[in-house]
Parts: structure tokens; sequence; C-alpha cells
């Protein structure tokens, strides 16, 4: 049963410094006893892979963006499978930036496991529009992430070659997902207006829209603005890096308030769980950020049928079962 509003921040004085509750071993014993098995597909919503150092020769980095953890798709391939993960939609590194050539290399290789989502380029010359068709058009991608921070300075999502992103993607059913990660509150009116001019086009808000567990009446306001994105039948929010947006430790249960506010207001069929690999490797491990969602699911009652959607349902709709093929052991070795 979802939580009311007025109590949905009742659990939000912990803080990193608070010891975990849960360790892997009993987060799985939990989640087999309060969940029976599913058959729909497990799909990750948001992750990034990036060449190795040994394949930068051939994929470099752009420059200055050179990865600190490793992150290729083979070692994303072997955390999957330890977590029984079907398929993911890979979002396109700031580590090789505009050459998507990486990311295409692997979409190709693994047709049915990996559904591609480009970064939008949006040079003064509008360039990036091009650059967007192109992707979709002749390598398959299927979404596109709209990062605010690489805007020429001075200028928003709603100039004229965010517009015209924005209006083609739309045109293609191709989402656009929104990176606020400086706070939805320096973004909102911009999302509100692409939504209001261009209802056609899906958007999807990435890790909760950056909204932490409030814990003062403006970072509610900024919450309250997330919620209200409901209204525009086109959003989806992504539950995705948990640990970005947690004032806890895992297994992030200060987050079940707002997982019961999100669900209530748009519906399990436009949320998503996402794990924001590789970065979530080194906080609670890939498996662990699976489990982390049954666990907050399980605190609020959340039915099975809703965590179906979160966990993979949600993703596969709106990309068209692209996943429906999905194995484990992946399509090419």
């Amino acid at each position: 049963m979802a939580l009311r509003l007025s109590t949905a921040f009742s659990v939000v004085g912990s803080t990193h410094s608070r010891k975990p509750t849960f360790s892997l071993r009993t987060a799985t014993s939990t989640i087999r006893m309060a969940f029976t098995p599913s058959t729909s597909k497990i799909i990750d919503s948001h992750l990034h892979v990036w060449a190795s150092p040994q394949e930068a020769g051939k994929f470099p980095y752009a420059p200055g963006q050179e990865p600190t953890l490793p992150g290729n798709a083979d070692f994303l391939l072997k955390c999957m499978e330890e977590a029984g993960v079907d398929g993911a939609l890979i979002v396109q590194p700031i580590n090789h930036k505009f050459d998507h050539s990486y990311v295409t290399s692997i979409l190709k290789k693994y047709p049915t496991k990996f559904v591609g989502c480009c970064l939008a380029n949006p040079a003064d010359d509008g360039s990036g529009l091009k650059q967007f068709e192109d992707v979709v058009v002749k390598d398959g991608y299927r979404a596109v992430r709209f990062n605010p921070y690489l805007w020429p300075h001075g200028q928003k999502m709603t100039n004229e070659v965010g517009k015209a992103i924005f209006r083609r993607a739309g045109e293609l059913n191709v989402p656009v997902g929104f990176m606020c990660m400086k706070g939805l509150n320096l973004h909102i009116s911009e999302i509100e207006q692409l939504c209001t001019e261009f209802p056609s086009t899906p958007v999807l808000l990435d890790h909760l829209a950056f909204c932490k567990p409030p814990i003062n009446d403006e970072e509610g306001l900024v919450f309250s603005q997330l919620l209200n994105l409901s209204r525009f039948p086109q959003v989806y929010v992504k539950f995705s890096a948990l640990f970005r947006v947690s004032r806890a430790q895992f297994p992030y249960l200060d987050l079940s308030p707002l997982l019961s506010q999100v669900v209530s207001h748009f519906g399990a069929n436009r949320v998503m769980w996402g794990s924001d690999f590789p970065f979530v490797v080194t906080e609670c491990g890939y498996k662990g950020a699976k489990e982390a969602v049954h666990l907050i699911a399980n605190e609020i009652s959340l039915p099975s049928s809703d965590l179906e959607w979160i966990m993979g349902k949600t993703a596969a709709q709106l990309f068209q079962n692209q996943f429906a093929a999905a194995n484990v052991s992946g399509d090419a070795v």
C-alpha cells in the first residue's frame, strides 16, 4: 500500500555513516521469502560501458575523460550473468562523448540483449540533429540523453537545437532521457515546456531526477515537482543509481517512501529499475543493485505485479519488446 505524502519522509534521518542493515546473504534470503520468482525478463534501464585500456586504441576516450573504473562490455556481461539480468539499456558514456563507435559495436554484437541510448550533441551549428538521426536510423539506437551541462554556456535545452532533436525524437518514437545531476529544480521548466510542446516524445527521468529523500521544505517541493510531472503521460521515471540518491547505505531503505509515491503517481508501468553500472560495482555491487529494489519493495508491500513492471516489463514495453528474445548467455560470443 502506498504511503501518504505527509508521512513519506519519516525515514530520512539516515546518513551514509550508518552501518548497512543487510548483508547480501540476508538480502537474498529476504527476497526469496517475500517474492515468488518472476518469469518476466529482468531489464536494467540505465548503465554505461566504455572501452578497456586495451581497446582504447580502436575506441579512444574523449580528451580528459579517461575512465577511472573498469567498464568494458565483457565485465558487464559477467556481472549481468551473476545477477540474473537479461538485458539492458546502454547509455552513451561521457568517456567517449559523441563518438558512439564502442557502444555501437556492442549493440551489433548483442542485438537482443542491449538497446542503445545515444548522447545528444547540442552544438551551436545544429550538426547534432543529423548525428542523432544517423545513430538512430543507421545504428539502431532507441533512446537519446539530454545532458543540460553540455549545452553552450547560457543556453537551455529549449533552444532551437534542443527543440529540433526533441521533436525528431518523438517522430522516431525515441525516448529522451534527462540527466538533472545538479537538481531537478534547475531544469523543471525546460522539461515541462518540451513535454507541453511535444507530447508525443517519450521522456525518461534518470535516477529519480536526482531527488534525494527530502529533509527540508525546499527539497520536499522539488520532489513534489517530480511527482507533478506524472500529469504528462509521456514521462517515465528511472528508479536507478540508488546509491546516488539515497542518504543511507545498502539496501537504501530510505528510498522506500519515494518509490511508494512515484508508483502511486506514475503507475508501476512508468517506472523502471537501473543500476548505473559500472559505478555501482564499488558501492553495493551489481547484484546488490538489483536486490536492493526487492528489499525496498518489500518494505512498502509493493505488489509483485508492480515489481515485475519496474524490474523489466516497463522497459520491454517502452522499447517495443526488443528484449523479447533476450537470454542470459547473450547473442554472440
